[in-house]
């Protein structure tokens, strides 16, 4: 290696580790070496999560195709049946490397080059993003592995923590610290958290895509970089405290999202409910009092404040902001089901396309020399359901009586 890279690796990793950064006035790192009975968490251990990310990876293919699976089929979920995309070499390439929803101008230039009618060019597109969605099957074994592994994390939380001083007095978060031992449940239990949202990373290309793909990832990274700060600086009895309290409500959200998926609506209509009270109640009341108030004014009784103080509250503060923002949307979301007494539909998931489509988007009038033009779609005089009359392309409603043009 160049010395002078190597020089300059070695003065960021010495800045990064200085004891004024990690730990409380008066503590060096020198009083944090381990002993024989006495271990503290380090960093390298975040690197085990790796290898056991990829091995949660192969747990979910074979759990995904030996159970979830076949048990879709059992419960009934059945794929659409969707037309396929007639062989288009130049329709695909342009798919693939430009675009695939082109727009009007696009639709017009493929449309000379194929020799074929602008319909039939909008249909292919149509018929070829169908084609990349993912199935009714795919949607609903991901959920069975997500709700399957937020069961286990919970149960496991709790009886990691449930003789834990700190899950009862939450001014035991601080005695002591920094120099709280790493007991190999804690250690276990982080592993396994911070191994599942690696492998959530790994698994992103392959899982279904939704409208909120780059959110995902940028929550993904969030977490694994909470998790990993909370590690090394030792806040290891908060960080607990935080990942237990998140995936009470996960438990609920995962089961709706199944019996979505198994038309089961009543079912699905109920646990989203109880998911909003859980949610609701554990991000907006549990979590302010035993995380943000605990770690913002408990933890000042045990020492002064300094740079990993205010960092890891800045953290929780921002994790709190979204919680709010989630809770406004889903505040809104009931108050929907209230009054109208539906759920709305989840504004993540990418719907299907039909022909049907089309048809409503030649409804609209296009406005042309101030006259509103409509497509020649309908003929016969009924009533829409959304309460618009179609026009006949003979007549059209004018004074009140219907007159020949």
């Amino acid at each position: 290696m160049n010395p002078d890279i190597s020089r300059m690796a070695r003065s960021l990793y010495e800045w990064l580790w200085q004891h004024e950064f990690w730990l409380p006035p008066g503590i060096t790192w020198e009083d944090m070496q381990e002993s024989e009975d006495t271990h503290y968490p380090q960093p390298r251990d975040l690197l085990l999560s790796i290898p056991f990310a990829l091995i949660l990876v192969v747990i979910r293919c074979a759990f995904e195709r030996a159970i979830a699976l076949p048990l879709s089929t059992k419960l009934g979920v059945r794929d659409k049946q969707r037309p396929k995309a007639q062989p288009n070499p130049v329709l695909e390439i342009f798919y693939g490397t430009r675009h695939k929803n082109p727009k009007e101008g696009d639709l017009l230039s493929l449309a000379k080059q194929c020799d074929l009618p602008v319909r039939k060019v909008e249909k292919w597109f149509r018929h070829r993003r169908n084609m990349d969605r993912p199935s009714l099957s795919k949607k609903f074994s991901e959920a069975c592995w997500r709700f399957t592994f937020y069961i286990i994390s919970f149960f496991t939380g709790l009886a990691v923590l449930y003789d834990k001083p700190w899950l009862w007095d939450h001014r035991e978060c601080w005695t002591g610290y920094p120099q709280q031992p790493l007991q190999p449940s804690l250690f276990w239990y982080y592993m396994l958290e911070l191994s599942f949202y690696w492998s959530l990373v790994f698994t992103l290309p392959f899982d279904v895509k939704r409208k909120d793909f780059k959110e995902q990832i940028v929550h993904h990274a969030a977490t694994i970089f909470l998790i990993s700060f909370s590690y090394c600086a030792n806040y290891i009895r908060i960080g607990t405290l935080v990942m237990v309290i998140h995936d009470a409500s996960d438990c609920f959200l995962e089961p709706t999202k199944i019996f979505n998926y198994m038309k089961w609506k009543k079912t699905c209509d109920s646990l989203f409910m109880i998911f909003s009270a859980v949610f609701l109640i554990s991000r907006l009341v549990i979590y302010p009092y035993t995380v943000l108030y605990n770690t913002y004014y408990y933890s000042m009784e045990i020492f002064q404040p300094f740079f990993g103080y205010y960092f890891v509250n800045v953290l929780l503060m921002i994790l709190q902001l979204l919680h709010v923002f989630w809770s406004c949307l889903i505040i809104h979301m009931v108050y929907k089901f209230i009054l109208q007494g539906t759920m709305e539909k989840d504004m993540r998931s990418d719907t299907e396309e039909s022909d049907k489509d089309e048809e409503r988007d030649k409804i609209k009038g296009k406005e042309k020399n101030g006259i509103t033009c409509f497509s020649n779609i309908t003929s016969n005089g009924y009533i829409q359901r959304n309460g618009s009359e179609p026009l006949d392309n003979r007549a059209h409603r004018a004074n009140g009586h219907a007159k020949e043009r």
